[in-house]
């Protein structure tokens, strides 16, 4: 069902702060510093830049013009694009984004339980890492998913409205939180060797291809971009909103608060413990974030202020990407047939009962975070796949440069789409590659927590049931009846893709 012209964010900067909320998370805070840090610093940086207009922002762009072209969630906007037959691309798409949020509550619930701890002062602890050990994994995570999965539901019941209001509170106070640790990080003595290290390139270092892998890794994880969210969000874009200026603007925005985190974390390691470097950075995200920056903030004097701002971060961090994940699984039901009340009810209680596993088990944890993680690089695939079958320059013209656009995007948008496919072909590979183990039977295991038999086994029973469900989900979605007929594609071109302004049915969120 397409949406209704009066269901959308009330203003720009509300539905910007929104996507805000959706890109940045906590990928920006913990993963980041330390992927920079363990790939040559400023050597990372230029990649990263690199990557950022090559896969994120053309793939925001896109996200941009689908969402608010098609008025549909993933399901029906693929259908529309490609024709009937691909909308288990879309429901791929909104799995995948679905199935990390059954996860990342349990991050979130990590943050929450951490802010609390900082306030209580039960972090630092000795040794390093004690706290965690404790906490991770116990029934006391469990708990504290359960919350941040109440947490995440309460803001989207209460519709685009309360998602909008949301993120103008979460958003600007993660800004001033994050500018506040960062230029106390600057402050500290020493601060200069860690600036030196993140913004200084080794030239020679960009020979290394891993740099670059790493760096566009990075982009797919911790931009949106290819998750589904930007094109759930667009659905609520108002008629006459551009799109390619607001994906730079996210785009930018989003990595523009990972580069503050940069400066926060590694000018606070040089500064504080210059000799355990590369210990600390290498450590993993949890490792670096809820073993190390304890231990770091407990050394600087009213450590315990900023390392509850720190958290509170994080927890902001966390909950606006969160909210964006449950809107985007709620929108693909309510697309479905499902009121909203009744959507968000069946993804809060999926949410909450397919995230234990991960809240009790680490290695269930690293397990679905990898299969899906690399997951969203078939989903970055598949959204260019789509236009580029639809006609990739004619659907620039249709969808991005319309009328209401405040830059005019050229040719080399149509290029980056067919690079796109290039960069996910390979990062896929890659990443199987590295979880490859000895043998056919070493590479099909499929309880392994990194394996290449995971990841496929996985992947493939998701597909085989979309694929099979694919009529039933595309005539539920756009009310096709019987009518496989009403969207066909002729020539890669679709009957069905402009915007129709609410004309094609009615929206089911009040």
């Amino acid at each position: 069902m397409v949406a209704s012209r009066s269901v959308v964010f009330s203003s720009r900067w509300g539905m910007l702060l929104a996507m805000a909320g959706m890109a940045v998370g906590t990928g920006n805070i913990w993963r980041f510093p330390r992927i920079a840090a363990t790939n040559g610093g400023g050597s990372f940086l230029v990649a990263w830049v690199v990557f950022l207009l090559l896969w994120s922002i053309p793939l925001l762009i896109l996200e941009f013009g689908m969402g608010k072209g098609t008025r549909s969630g993933p399901i029906g906007a693929f259908a529309k694009t490609l024709g009937p037959k691909f909308g288990w691309m879309g429901a791929w798409v909104a799995w995948t984004a679905t199935a990390i949020m059954f996860y990342y509550s349990v991050v979130m619930g990590w943050t929450l339980r951490f802010l609390w701890a900082s306030i209580t002062g039960a972090v630092p602890a000795e040794p390093p890492g004690a706290f965690w050990a404790e906490y991770a994994a116990s029934p006391e995570a469990l708990l504290t998913h359960a919350i941040a999965v109440g947490l995440g539901v309460f803001v989207v019941s209460r519709g685009v409205k309360g998602i909008e209001t949301a993120a103008r509170f979460l958003i600007p106070s993660l800004v001033i939180l994050v500018v506040i640790l960062a230029l106390r990080a600057l402050t500290l003595p020493g601060a200069s060797a860690g600036l030196a290290f993140l913004f200084t390139p080794d030239w020679g270092a960009l020979a290394s291809y891993e740099i670059w892998l790493q760096a566009l890794t990075q982009n797919a994880w911790d931009t949106g971009a290819g998750w589904g969210l930007v094109l759930c969000y667009a659905i609520y874009m108002r008629t006459r909103e551009d799109t390619a200026l607001n994906a730079f603007v996210i785009g930018f925005g989003n990595n523009s608060m990972s580069l503050l985190a940069g400066i926060m974390v590694l000018c606070t390691v040089f500064s504080v413990m210059p000799d355990a470097a590369d210990q600390i950075v290498g450590a993993g995200n949890e490792g670096l974030t809820f073993i190390w920056v304890p231990q770091l903030f407990g050394t600087l004097p009213f450590g315990r202020f900023f390392l509850v701002l720190f958290f509170l971060a994080l927890v902001f961090a966390a909950w606006s990407s969160l909210i964006a994940m449950i809107e985007l699984a709620s929108r693909v039901l309510m697309d479905l047939g499902l009121s909203r009340g009744s959507a968000i009810a069946v993804v809060g209680i999926a949410g909450l009962l397919l995230g234990i596993p991960s809240a009790l088990s680490m290695d269930v944890f690293g397990n679905q975070d990898f299969v899906w993680g690399v997951g969203l690089m078939l989903s970055g695939f598949f959204f260019a796949f789509a236009v580029l079958r639809y006609g990739v320059t004619k659907w620039r013209s249709e969808f991005i440069n319309t009328g209401d656009s405040d830059i005019h995007i050229g040719a080399w948008w149509d290029w980056a789409m067919r690079f796109v496919v290039v960069q996910a072909v390979v990062l896929v590979g890659w990443w199987l590659w590295q979880v490859r183990g000895d043998g056919l039977a070493a590479n099909l295991t499929p309880f392994a927590t990194f394996n290449v038999g995971t990841v496929l086994i996985q992947w493939g029973v998701v597909l085989v049931i979309f694929i099979s469900l694919n009529r039933w989900m595309v005539e539920r979605t756009l009310g096709t009846g019987s009518g496989f007929g009403a969207y066909q594609t002729e020539g890669g071109q679709d009957g069905g893709g402009q915007d129709r302004g609410g004309q094609g049915g009615q929206d089911r969120d009040p």
